[in-house]
């Protein structure tokens, strides 16, 4: 193989409330995740970055920090969640329910087809 075989292109993304940074790389294709992350310049960018503690993926999907990519991969920092997606769900239903809002029988949104039980 010659030199050039041996070279990916890469991506590592980090993501703000407010901003996005992209940081483009050619790599050794046996290179880690951890080593492109170190390499990429992020980490001094932004200095609050903890490897150990934040979860990195590639294309939405997790990966340790040993893991290698493959050429055109996107490595991802992610930050942790604001907020349980779960929990907001069940305090939305919860809301809905509580103002007359819910199916009765589902407890979900109202079905345009199924009749209301009317009270005899």
């Amino acid at each position: 193989m010659s030199a050039d075989t041996q070279l990916i292109h890469v991506e590592v993304v980090y993501a703000l409330p407010n901003e996005q940074r992209v940081f483009q790389l050619v790599v050794n294709r046996e290179s880690t995740v951890d080593e492109i992350i170190q390499k990429s310049g992020v980490l001094s960018v932004y200095p609050d970055i903890d490897l150990s503690v934040k979860k990195v993926g590639v294309f939405s999907r997790n990966v340790k920090l040993d893991a290698t990519v493959r050429d055109k991969d996107r490595i991802e920092i992610y930050r942790p969640l604001l907020a349980d997606p779960k929990e907001i769900r069940r305090k939305r239903a919860e809301q809905a329910k509580n103002a007359g809002k819910s199916d009765p029988v589902t407890g979900g949104k109202p079905s345009p087809v199924r009749k209301s039980a009317e009270p005899s």
